[in-house]
């Protein structure tokens, strides 16, 4: 005899345990408050806050920044006797350009006591269309040596001329001294702090003219009622 095949009754399934409720974000309430209280601002508030923070950066600028000193010394191109007195011009014009060059710079350093690099970075030279005159302006944190610098780059300049003299028949002479300057050459706090208020209260305004305009609901006052459309039945009647 065969025996009986049992089968064994299958599991019951198990349920899932339902996942936990999410916790509610806090960020998106904070922002929403944030932008609440943004919303509730004054109109000119963008132009206030603009004005106050490109001041505070502008006076904060001046106030770290190294004072900076400016010196100034003239040299002028003379015609010999025997030239035109009109070359000279051209001659100024010439030894302007030439005096910020290495050949030039590398004389000048011994006088000055600083490297070529500075005396490149800080000495600049001008000349007049009108007059065979070269200034030569050197900018320093120290005021005594901006006026070596230039002291020195004109000394320098002057004896490069006089080298060529029997070529070109025009010197250099020294025409003024560059003497040290009393007072800095740069911006003070108070003019950086204007400076500043005044960018900062230009972009506050125009924050102000693409700020979207509101339109609020004065507090108690409900919005009137839209009358709907009348029947024709009610219209008869009227009539």
């Amino acid at each position: 005899m065969t025996e009986p095949l049992t089968q064994t009754p299958p599991a019951p399934a198990v349920e899932p345990e339902p996942a936990p409720p999410a916790r509610p974000r806090r960020a998106p309430a904070a922002l929403r408050r944030a932008v609440l209280r943004l919303r509730s601002l004054p109109p000119w508030s963008p132009l206030a806050a603009g004005v106050l923070a490109g001041g505070l950066l502008g006076a904060g600028y001046g106030l770290f920044t190294t004072p900076q000193y400016t010196a100034t010394g003239y040299v002028v191109a003379v015609p010999a006797d025997e030239s035109d007195p009109a070359s000279a011009l051209g001659f100024a014009q010439a030894y302007g350009r030439v005096a910020t060059q290495l050949a030039v710079l590398g004389d000048a350093q011994m006088w000055a006591h600083v490297p070529v690099a500075t005396l490149e970075r800080s000495v600049r030279t001008a000349t007049s269309p009108d007059a065979p005159m070269v200034s030569v302006t050197a900018t320093s944190a120290d005021p005594e040596q901006a006026a070596d610098m230039a002291n020195a780059v004109a000394r320098a300049l002057t004896r490069h001329a006089a080298d060529s003299a029997a070529d070109t028949h025009v010197e250099l002479r020294q025409f003024a001294r560059a003497t040290e300057p009393a007072e800095p050459s740069s911006a003070s706090t108070a003019v950086t702090g204007l400076v500043g208020a005044s960018a900062g209260g230009l972009l506050g305004g125009l924050a102000l003219l693409v700020r979207p305009r509101r339109t609020a609901r004065e507090p108690g006052r409900a919005a009137a009622p839209v009358p709907g459309p009348a029947s024709a039945a009610d219209v008869r009647g009227q009539l």
